[in-house]
């Protein structure tokens, strides 16, 4: 990607990355067509229509934001879970990533006074005097600067790539998140066992703020959305009273 992609205004329908996806198909020279995609996909879930995830959609109010910072394809990719991070967490903004070239919007949010902005990546490969592990009370003060979670999202090696090669973000301190767990992602091959999925990253990260009920949701949200999409994939009926479905509807989702 060599351009900064120009987003549909605020106002359109959908959040963040689904403005960010609509921008991305605009640009493209091709219509993309992802695979298992013959059943029809529903434009606003990404999910065969035969197991549309639509009307469980949480949506948690949150103290801290979301900014995710996307590999090229994706927001065009129906297993992303980004996505999910925006379905759930109003405060959530999205942009793609170019070597060459940076969304000035993206540069006024991180300079925004109201955010503490964090990148989030592992700390062995980042200066320890940038690393932090915990985040100060303050950010949780009402009133306050709120905890801006800058999240790159692509596969680690894209991470990789877009952590060197953007200065913008070389003098923002690096969130190291310690996990206690093992990552439960099932919707793609990852090169590196502890590599965690865009949503659980986020997860993790608004635990850290305090937000347990968004954390919680979120993590919820993520099991029921991968329900849905493997037992279409693997054309299986579709277990409506499944344990991911009750754990969401008892955090006030709607399953």
């Amino acid at each position: 990607m060599t351009s900064v992609f120009v987003l549909p205004p605020a106002s359109d329908p959908g959040h963040a990355v689904s403005r960010l996806r609509t921008a991305r198909l605009a640009a493209s020279a091709k219509p993309f067509v992802a695979r298992g995609s013959g059943g029809g996909r529903c434009a606003t879930c990404r999910v065969v229509h035969s197991h549309c995830v639509c009307e469980l959609q949480p949506r948690v109010p949150t103290h801290a934001g979301v900014c995710l910072v996307m590999g090229d394809i994706e927001a065009l990719k129906p297993s992303n879970t980004g996505w999910l991070v925006a379905d759930v967490v109003s405060d959530t903004w999205a942009f793609g990533w170019s070597r060459t070239a940076v969304d000035p919007d993206l540069l006024a949010l991180l300079a925004d006074p109201q955010w503490q902005p964090y990148v989030v990546f592992p700390g062995e490969f980042v200066p320890p005097e940038r690393v932090v592990t915990e985040l100060p009370l303050s950010l949780s003060t009402p009133g306050g600067r709120r905890p801006l979670f800058v999240v790159l999202d692509g596969t680690w090696s894209e991470a990789r790539k877009m952590f060197r090669k953007s200065p913008y973000l070389d003098h923002l301190p690096v969130l190291s998140l310690q996990p206690e767990h093992v990552s439960n992602y099932r919707l793609r091959r990852s090169s590196r066992e502890s590599h965690f999925c865009t949503s659980e990253v986020a997860a993790l990260c608004l635990a850290l703020a305090g937000e347990m009920r968004a954390a919680d949701t979120l993590a919820a949200w993520l099991d029921v959305f991968t329900l849905h999409y493997l037992s279409a994939k693997r054309g299986v009926p579709l277990d409506r009273a499944s344990e991911a479905h009750q754990r969401l509807q008892a955090l006030g989702g709607k399953a």
